[in-house]
């Protein structure tokens, strides 16, 4: 934290891309907060709705939603990363941006049950136009990087101009037009980097994604807590209610183990790598987030209070568990790992999988054997490489 600059203005110059030590910084903590929040909100939805028998709506809505949640997180993070001064004005910003994510959070039932996003919109839209004028600031502050920072802020300000402009079209329009906006949005990095790359540095962004994996997974420690709290108020399905508890941290800490079982920052070594990198963990954080609704909606199924099907129950489990294996495996460690254990992680997966096909309680288990599997498969060392 820089604290001489907290109550002056500084120009926004990029940092130094080599620093040694960064971490996150306590504005950056303080900023995940709210995200704890937004997730916990959509998670939530997804799984009322799909205890309602509303899974195909739910997951859909709920991949909407967290686009906007994860899109938000990670345009700040890889911004701070290069540009952050910790001055008052970056402060105030980054604290509007917060007000948007709540904003957010507050919409992603609306959003989910009736498809109505005007609320998310807001919230999305606040956080970005003050991310644009962070943008405007860098520009103005560093010559080297003013057409990247340029691009970045006329990119960001016209697609939230459309996406305003997606509220007052049809419902099917809208509908479709949504992922033509998401996938504008993805492109404008793409565009804005493309001359000139912004100086952000590999150790601080891999800490960032780590710290994010926690708060998801953190979600699903509660979700497991949840079952416990349920046995003892009821009294009822006390064993299958404690087991999911159980199997349900275990499967947590398996998920943990995994991700951080091989370094990440190795892996941000160009614009391609890391825009890999970011837009990879898409898939990886709304596996993670959907499985606390996983675990909540077993919960529901094993004390006899959800009205959809048992299949619907271990896959939304157990689907999301296996995508969060395959997503790390693919994304950082099968190039780092024996080809044997390529294979037994792809394996412990599978078995994951396997759960689906299972009762609730038997999945829950069968999930926690398979993520053992692969975590045993990650412990197992490279060969050394001889001269």
């Amino acid at each position: 934290m820089h604290s001489n600059t907290a109550t002056s203005f500084i120009p926004l110059r990029p940092r130094d891309p080599h620093e040694s030590h960064r971490a996150a910084s306590p504005l950056e903590l303080f900023f995940d907060l709210v995200f704890v929040v937004a997730v916990s909100f959509s998670s939530q939805q997804l799984h009322h709705l799909a205890a309602e028998g509303h899974i195909g709506s739910g997951v859909l809505g709920y991949l909407m939603v967290f686009f906007a949640i994860w899109w938000a997180w990670m345009n700040f993070t890889w911004f701070a990363s290069a540009f952050d001064t910790d001055d008052w004005l970056y402060r105030v910003l980054t604290i509007v941006q917060m007000a948007g994510v709540l904003m957010l959070a507050a919409g992603a039932a609306d959003a989910m049950q009736y498809q109505d996003f005007t609320l998310v919109t807001i919230g999305y839209v606040i956080m970005r136009l003050a991310l644009v004028v962070q943008w405007l600031r860098a520009a103005a502050g560093d010559p080297t990087l003013r057409q990247t920072a340029a691009r970045y802020a006329a990119g960001i300000t016209i697609v939230q101009i459309l996406w305003v402009a997606r509220l007052f079209l049809p419902e099917q329009i809208g509908f479709i037009a949504f992922f033509v906006l998401a996938a504008a949005e993805i492109a404008v990095p793409i565009w804005a980097e493309a001359r000139r790359r912004t100086p952000w540095h590999p150790e601080h962004i891999a800490e960032r994604y780590s710290l994010f994996t926690l708060i998801l997974l953190g979600e699903s420690i509660l979700a497991s807590a949840n079952a416990v709290v349920e046995a003892v108020d009821e009294g009822h399905h006390v064993p299958d209610l404690l087991t999911v508890s159980a199997a349900g941290l275990v499967i947590a800490a398996g998920m943990w183990w995994i991700y951080f079982s091989r370094e990440q920052h190795d892996q941000l070594t160009d614009l391609p790598s890391a825009l890999t990198f970011g837009y990879s963990h898409y898939v990886i954080f709304a596996a993670a987030g959907a499985f606390s609704a996983g675990v909540e909606l077993v919960i529901d199924s094993a004390a006899g209070h959800a009205e959809t099907s048992s299949v619907v129950a271990t896959g939304l489990l157990a689907a999301p568990v296996a995508i969060f294996i395959l997503g790390i495996w693919m994304l950082s460690l099968r190039r780092r790992m024996r080809p044997a254990a390529n294979g037994a992680l792809v394996a412990g997966a599978v078995v994951v999988l396997v759960g689906m096909l299972l009762p609730p309680l038997a999945a829950v288990v069968v999930a926690a054997v398979g993520v053992a599997v692969a975590v045993a498969a990650v412990q197992v060392p490279m060969p050394a490489h001889r001269p």
